[in-house]
């Protein structure tokens, strides 16, 4: 479970460790589409696994 936390907040902290809006509404959004580019570079960068044979 702490790994699972650590690598969160090393994902946040790839865009920075601050966080640009004000308004806890727009802070929450802000995380979210942090969260789901850090999301979307890592399938980019995944490798595919094909089974041969």
């Amino acid at each position: 479970v702490q790994s699972r936390i650590e690598a969160k907040m090393l994902r946040l902290k790839a865009f920075g460790e601050r966080i640009a809006a004000r308004h806890p509404d727009s802070q929450t959004a802000e995380i979210q589409v942090r969260a789901a580019l850090i999301n979307r570079f890592n399938a980019l960068g995944t490798a595919e696994i094909v089974r041969l044979g």
